[in-house]
């Protein structure tokens, strides 16, 4: 990225603040609870920085404290910190039931709105000019494995879990280092990371 280009949307803004406050942002993974007031801190240390605009620095911070992996980090007795991760303030329990409050609200929305839309999904009758041979060896395999496995509810899903993730037909141990609305990041076994979506989730 060079120096005189504009930053042109809050996750570009957010990957130039961990960049530049390393101690504070971070790109990935559980973040750290942010000062009370660190816009004007961030205001005045970017005074002079033809990057990034307020308005688009306002807004990518209103992004990033309202981001799943966010809401997570903010547990009980942790500091906030400054940009130069120095600790300021204890979080109080007001905060933390706060963000576990707005967290759960934010699943709810996003797999609730989930649920309402596989009728959608339906709409695919194009296979039936062929064989019903085939066609009725798919269903009986998908029941199998739901029986088989329990799907893990996405809403009591947090980081640091040991879960299990379906790749291909067989069940990997894993432990989930990322939630976000769409996917969840997970460490395996081997040390590999890789995304995955919801429904490949097991306990």
């Amino acid at each position: 990225m060079e120096n005189s280009e504009k930053l042109k949307n809050s996750k570009e803004v957010i990957a130039y603040l961990a960049e530049r406050f390393p101690q504070c942002f971070i790109s990935a993974g559980e973040a750290k609870p942010l000062k009370i007031g660190i816009f004007q801190d961030l205001a005045a240390r970017l005074g002079d920085d033809p990057k990034v605009s307020k308005t688009l620095l306002r807004t990518a911070l209103r992004q990033y404290t309202s981001s799943w992996r966010y809401l997570h980090g903010l547990k009980a007795g942790q500091s906030r910190v400054d940009l130069d991760g120095q600790a300021c303030g204890e979080l109080t329990q007001e905060h933390v039931d706060h963000a576990k409050g707005a967290l759960k609200e934010s699943k709810e929305k996003v797999f609730g709105a989930r649920k309402d839309k596989p009728a959608a999904k339906k709409a695919k009758p194009k296979a039936k000019p062929q064989a019903k041979v085939q066609s009725k060896a798919k269903p009986d395999a998908q029941p199998a494995i739901k029986e088989e496995y329990q799907k893990a509810d996405p809403t009591t899903l947090v980081v640091s879990q040991d879960i299990r993730v379906l790749l291909g037909k067989s069940p990997v141990a894993a432990t989930i280092k990322e939630i976000t609305r769409d996917d969840v990041q997970v460490e395996l076994k081997t040390g590999m990371s890789v995304r995955v979506k919801f429904e490949h989730l097991i306990l």
